[in-house]
């Protein structure tokens, strides 16, 4: 069998169960923070995934805590309307560069193509990074999802729109 054959049928039994396969860098939608559209680095050296936010704010409700922030947009620019998030944990995490910062944890849903799965993202600033948000290791796990690091957007747009099989 010629490698690139193994390699098709590789993908397959991948896809066969339940895999999604994705590039080094793909289109994500966050739906609950008013994200339709973000650029992401999906990184398997990354545990938890980090969303770039401005303006992060704690505050009450109902007795529990939240956080209030402005995400990016497509263009990278903050959004005008900020997004609300209850706080699900604080923790310490240790970057590329080694420094190590308290983040605060959420839970929401990623749409990367047509697939939405609900993970753990950080809250933190990647103003001098070049992607706004990092997909880690624990997202791609929930997510079934498998890293092809040649490749880039293979995903597609997220579609945010509901499948015929959820329809009531």
């Amino acid at each position: 069998m010629k490698p690139n054959t193994s390699r098709r049928v590789e993908r397959h039994a991948l896809v066969a169960h339940g895999f999604q396969i994705i590039g080094w860098r793909e289109r994500v939608a966050l739906p609950e923070l008013g994200v339709d559209l973000i650029r992401a680095k999906i990184d398997t050296g990354a545990l938890t995934s980090a969303l770039h936010v401005e303006d992060l704010a704690y505050f009450e409700r109902n007795g529990r805590r939240w956080v209030r922030f402005h995400p990016p947009g497509p263009d990278g620019r903050p959004l005008a309307k900020p997004a609300e998030a209850r706080l699900r944990d604080s923790r310490e995490v240790r970057s590329s560069s080694g420094q190590v910062e308290r983040r605060c944890v959420i839970a929401t849903p990623f749409v990367i193509g047509a697939e939405m799965f609900r993970a753990e993202v950080t809250l933190t600033d990647r103003t001098d990074m070049v992607y706004n948000m990092l997909v880690g290791r624990s997202a791609m796990r929930i997510g079934k999802l498998i890293v092809d690091p040649t490749r880039s957007w293979m995903a597609g747009s997220p579609r945010l729109e509901p499948q015929a099989s959820e329809s009531p």
